[in-house]
C-alpha cells in the first residue's frame, strides 16, 4: 500500500521498509492545455547537501548533463523533453549505501528549461508528483502530489531525502523559486554558470 504525503510531512524510508537500500525517485507532471507554441521541457535534478545545507561542486549536482555522481550513488536516467505519456517523466536512482557519509541530504528538484524565453512557469503545470519506488521489487513506497498552485515559479524543490543516524527519511517540501535553475543552484551554494 502506498503512503500519500502532504507538503511538510516527513516519513521514515529505511526503518519502516527493512532492506530498502536503493530507490527510484519517479517524477511526473502534465502541462495545462494552452497554445504557447513550445513544448514544456521540465528537468529533474538532485543536489547532494552537506551539514551546512549546501552542495560543494558540480559532482554534487546530478541532472541530464551530469547524469551521475562519480561513485554511482545517484544516477539520472535520462531527459524527457516533452513530459508526454503516463507515469514517471524522469527518474533519479539513489543507492543509499553509496551516498558519501558526509552527505546529509539529497534535494530533489524540477526546473522548466528555457522558462523565461518560452514564457513558461509552474502555473501551467498540473498533476506534478514525486514517488519513491523500491528498486529491488518495483513497489511504490510513497507518493507526494504537489497540490499547490504555483504561479510565477520556474523551479520547485519537490522533496528531500535525509539521514537520521543509520536511517533515511523523506520530507515533502514543495517550495517554489522564481529564477529557474540559477536561483535553485544559488540556494544550494552553486553557481549555475
Amino acid at each position: 500500500m502506498t503512503i500519500s504525503l502532504s507538503k511538510g510531512q516527513r516519513i521514515d524510508l529505511t526503518k519502516t521498509n527493512p532492506g530498502l537500500t536503493k530507490v527510484i525517485v519517479g517524477l511526473g507532471w502534465d502541462t495545462n492545455k494552452y497554445n504557447g507554441g513550445n513544448d514544456f521541457d521540465l528537468d529533474a535534478s538532485a543536489f547532494l547537501l552537506y551539514q551546512d545545507g549546501k552542495a560543494k561542486g558540480i559532482d554534487d549536482f546530478v541532472f541530464y548533463n551530469n547524469p551521475k555522481t562519480p561513485n554511482g550513488a545517484i544516477i539520472h536516467t535520462g531527459d524527457n523533453r516533452t513530459g508526454e505519456g503516463d507515469g514517471d517523466d524522469e527518474q533519479i536512482v539513489i543507492d543509499f549505501a553509496l551516498v558519501p557519509a558526509n552527505v546529509e541530504r539529497v534535494g530533489i528538484t524540477v526546473t522548466i528549461h528555457d522558462a523565461a524565453t518560452r514564457a513558461q512557469n509552474f502555473g501551467q503545470v498540473s498533476n506534478a508528483f514525486a514517488r519513491i519506488v523500491d528498486e529491488a521489487n518495483g513497489r511504490e513506497v510513497l507518493r507526494y502530489d504537489l497540490g499547490e498552485d504555483f504561479s510565477i515559479e520556474t523551479a520547485v524543490v519537490i522533496c528531500e531525502l535525509y539521514r537520521q543516524g543509520a536511517d533515511w527519511k523523506f520530507q515533502a517540501i514543495g517550495s517554489g523559486f522564481s529564477g529557474g535553475l540559477a536561483a535553485l543552484c544559488k540556494n544550494y551554494g552553486l553557481d549555475a554558470n
